[in-house]
């Protein structure tokens, strides 16, 4: 306190929960807390691990140890995933049965960008609704995942509707979905929800990598009409993200995206707004339906990144 200086520490840990346990301070209106997610396409572009392709980037995900030393992934994921199991999630959620919070994890893995029904999900994993919100909040606060709550002019109905749930990293979303190499998710029946879940991290990382707490949602109304992802810009602007994990577009394609710009115009505010398709192709292009954005300049798609 005797020399007020801003910037002369830099604290950094894994556990926040048991930073924050520990420390007797708050600092509140002293500090600037960074969040220190998984690597963003945007800072892997800068390592010489640069993925080559779309289902490489899926599955080696953003630590940084993957992309910093010569390390095999599914071996690192294994034993990182033993030890936050076994040890810090184990403490902090207060786990008495190892194998039950295990089947848990993996039936979060399996929900990853789907609606989540907290009673469904603690039913399958067979713990009680309560349990298995505490051990999704210890999910949470370990930056493990992250809910998007479904837009609505409301704006206490946004938090009482049923969120989406999504992984910080695809590389251990896919390592607890038994996905072992790149090529598996060719085939693999959630290709798309896997990679739907890495353009939305994608879309939050950017901003919080900015200073910028995300103004992210989804849309989805009574007759099933969906907005994959509503983000809301600094400058006002609204995009209207629809992703398709498809190398190629067929014209009904932008089928939702159309179906969904039009209900929005319906129930929002007449901002400024842009429909915007992002894909696992590799050009971009426009149509007249939407912008047409490859995955590989996901970064561009919020408007703060490099292209």
């Amino acid at each position: 306190d005797a020399d007020p200086r801003p910037g002369r520490f830099v604290l950094t840990g894994s556990e926040t929960l048991s930073l924050g346990a520990a420390t007797a301070q708050s600092l509140a209106g002293r500090t600037a807390v960074a969040r220190l997610l998984p690597l963003s396409r945007e800072e892997v572009r800068s390592t010489r691990f640069e993925a080559s392709s779309l289902f490489e980037t899926l599955w080696r995900g953003g630590y940084p140890a993957l992309f910093s030393r010569e390390l095999e992934v599914v071996d690192w994921l294994s034993a990182y995933l033993t030890t936050l199991v076994e040890r810090d999630l184990r403490q902090l959620a207060q786990v008495g049965d190892l194998l039950t919070f295990q089947a848990f994890l993996g039936l979060t893995a399996g929900r990853a960008g789907s609606l989540l029904n907290m009673s469904a999900l603690g039913a399958d994993a067979g713990v009680s609704h309560t349990t298995a919100r505490n051990w999704l909040s210890v999910l949470e606060s370990m930056f493990l995942v992250f809910r998007l709550a479904p837009w609505h002019r409301n704006i206490g109905k946004r938090l009482v509707k049923m969120p989406k749930l999504y992984f910080w990293d695809t590389g251990l979303l896919c390592y607890l979905l038994g996905i072992r190499a790149p090529e598996q998710l060719r085939t693999h029946p959630l290709r798309g929800q896997i990679f739907e879940n890495w353009v939305v991290s994608e879309l939050a990382k950017a901003e919080y990598h900015r200073g910028r707490e995300p103004r992210m949602w989804f849309y989805r109304d009574q007759q099933g009409v969906e907005i994959d992802v509503i983000l809301e810009g600094h400058d006002g602007d609204v995009r209207l993200i629809e992703v398709k994990s498809g190398q190629t577009l067929g014209g009904d394609a932008f089928d939702g995206l159309i179906a969904g710009a039009g209900r929005w115009g319906l129930a929002a505010d007449p901002r400024p707004s842009r429909r915007i398709l992002v894909y696992g192709g590799d050009e971009q292009q426009r149509r007249t339906a939407a912008e047409v954005w490859p995955w590989h300049q996901v970064d561009g798609v919020g408007g703060g990144g490099a292209q």
